[in-house]
């Protein structure tokens, strides 16, 4: 028997807590017993959230809520700006185009942030652009995006709001949503909020109803207004995963026992920790800008396919980490230390990839890694 530890960026652990409660018996969506259950999840999500705005929530991936977030606050026709710089900024740009949306795409090369200026030189250059998407944590990259600079050029413009994808961001690192006016924000269960795939979450401020009642594109499972309107009500507007909602009031629980701020300086040490220790085995890491403390992504050693070193890893030691996608596949690994993770989790993972690098025939000193990690853990 070989004990599994997950460390992709998602799906992520789930903490035995939730895992406890999901498995209890099933109640009914619309029994009084549910209703005081979702009273307690949207109360917590704007905590979480840091807004005083109503939390959307959808049983479906996080990409559900994307989507929502263009066909219920655009019209057909209308402008948009898209960041590509990985697969999920190529993929608010594709829904946008599903939706016949005048999309324009801000390409960034992967593994680098986009420049604040670049947008902002954007909508100087067309009034009209109604919408800017773009993520917080680029997932396939690593790389952390710029929220709060972009978020204060955008909030300027009446016409024009700022929707962000915070689906491996929110509950890692800090984003005020109300404090930096930002009027849109998405996520998923399956992050940083350490629950399975399944639930997808939206919050709009008031500037952003204001486009959802001129939304004219077509909506029906998506629809932000119905579910707003049944939230209020302490329902949801369609049947949920009811045990997800369950498992979610005990994770916004352990969120809140912890504190945001324990919570961010957590993700921070893992993230630091790690880069530390993939630098101090020579291996270069991958962002050439600002980086995710939701993952590190690191090339792998020259001569050495990345995806020989996250099969190994997964195939002899248990453990499960991602490889890179499309220009990067096999040429970058990703280690993710979000949500359920603590210091073991980056000795673990950091110890199996030394052992993985001996035996794929790669030059250094066992333990450089491993003691670069309990180092910025644990002190000298």
């Amino acid at each position: 028997m070989q004990k599994k530890y997950l460390l992709a960026p998602g799906p992520t652990p789930v903490p035995e807590r939730a895992l406890a409660e999901m498995a209890l018996p099933i109640i009914h969506h619309r029994a009084p017993e549910y209703s005081v259950v979702l009273q307690e999840v949207r109360d917590n999500l704007k905590y979480l959230f840091q807004t005083k705005n109503e939390v959307l929530i959808f049983t479906s991936s996080g990409t559900g809520a994307m989507e929502g977030c263009v066909s219920n606050l655009l019209s057909k026709g209308d402008r948009a700006i898209a960041v590509r710089g990985g697969k999920f900024g190529e993929r608010w740009f594709d829904i946008c185009k599903a939706y016949s949306v005048d999309v324009q795409a801000i390409d960034v090369e992967w593994g680098h942030a986009v420049s604040p200026k670049a947008i902002e030189d954007a909508l100087n250059k067309d009034p009209k652009i109604k919408a800017v998407y773009i993520q917080a944590s680029e997932t396939s990259t690593g790389v952390y995006h710029p929220v709060k600079e972009i978020a204060e050029i955008v909030k300027k413009r009446e016409n024009t709001i700022l929707i962000v994808d915070a689906i491996t961001a929110l509950g890692v690192v800090n984003i005020p949503q109300d404090e930096w006016g930002i009027d849109v924000v998405v996520t998923g269960s399956q992050k940083a909020l350490m629950l399975p795939p399944g639930l997808a979450f939206a919050s709009l401020n008031e500037k952003a109803w204001s486009f959802v009642e001129k939304s004219d594109l077509p909506k029906y499972y998506f629809n932000f207004k119905k579910e707003k309107k049944s939230l209020e009500k302490n329902q949801n507007a369609y049947t949920p995963n009811v045990q997800l909602i369950v498992g979610l009031r005990e994770i916004l629980k352990e969120i809140k026992e912890e504190g945001l701020e324990h919570v961010f300086k957590r993700h921070a040490n893992l993230a630091n920790a790690t880069r530390k220790a993939v630098q101090a085995l020579g291996l270069k890491l991958y962002p050439s800008d600002e980086p995710s403390n939701a993952l590190t992504a690191a090339w792998a050693p020259d001569g050495i396919d990345a995806g020989k070193i996250t099969k190994l890893i997964r195939e002899k030691y248990g453990i499960t980490i991602a490889g890179g996608q499309d220009a990067v596949k096999g040429k970058i690994f990703r280690i993710a230390h979000l949500g359920y993770a603590g210091c073991f989790d980056v000795i673990t993972v950091i110890s199996a990839l030394e052992a993985v690098l001996k035996e794929l025939g790669y030059k250094f000193e066992t333990g450089t890694g491993l003691k670069a990690a309990q180092e910025a853990l644990f002190g000298n």
